[in-house]
């Protein structure tokens, strides 16, 4: 397979497992989707939405959220872990969109990029997934799909982000993002992976990631 082959069995093959993609993290609105995606580093998706709730039902808005001590939102937010430094985030990131930006979560990535705790990744799903405007944010199943297709070289998540888009067509960056976690996390886990189930490394894969799977099976 040539290269442009094996990316359009990628997205022909993602689009006929995700025709309709769902959200990962629940939310309401761009202040509910940057917090749940704040504090999803380090964290599940299912352990966030079991405890955004919670958070949310005392501040679902920054002028709320101010209104709770860094430690009151701490000890809400223990379960998904890094609760310091997500707390100080959480309030800092508050304060700065009521001074700053009337209390909207800015619709660019340098203005998100500048708040506490918000990182490049962080920035992209916001845009992507608030704003709809085309972004390819790379987590650890993307990071980890792409080098096991063989579409990068694996070393950080910042080339992969770049191959991505330079790979796949800039309209569908939205979707494929939201499809290729999807798909890692039920055919290509990093953990207990059946190959036989993942058809797209099984079709297009790594050489040196295949034949570490099957000498992984004889072992």
């Amino acid at each position: 397979m040539t290269k442009k082959e094996k990316v359009n069995f990628v997205i022909n093959t993602l689009y006929k497992f995700y025709p309709e993609i769902p959200i990962p993290l629940d939310h309401k609105d761009p202040y509910t989707l940057l917090i749940a995606v704040l504090l999803s580093a380090q964290c599940t998706d299912v352990r966030v939405n079991q405890i955004t709730p919670l958070l949310f039902e005392r501040a679902d808005n920054p002028f709320d959220m101010i209104k709770l001590s860094v430690e009151e939102i701490k000890e809400i937010i223990r379960p998904c872990g890094l609760s310091p430094m997500k707390s100080k985030g959480i309030y800092g990131l508050s304060k700065i969109l009521i001074e700053k930006h009337n209390g909207e979560v800015p619709k660019n990535f340098e203005a998100l990029e500048a708040l506490p705790a918000v990182g490049h990744k962080t920035a992209s799903v916001v845009m992507s997934q608030a704003f709809g405007v085309p972004a390819f944010p790379v987590d650890t199943h993307i990071h980890r799909l792409m080098y096991r297709w063989n579409l990068t070289n694996g070393k950080n998540v910042m080339q992969t982000e770049k191959d991505a888009k330079r790979l796949f067509p800039k309209e569908l960056w939205n979707d494929l993002h939201l499809q290729i976690i999807w798909y890692g996390r039920e055919y290509s886990p990093a953990r207990g992976w059946d190959l036989e189930k993942d058809i797209i490394t099984k079709t297009i894969g790594r050489q040196t990631v295949l034949d570490a799977y099957y000498k992984s099976k004889k072992s």
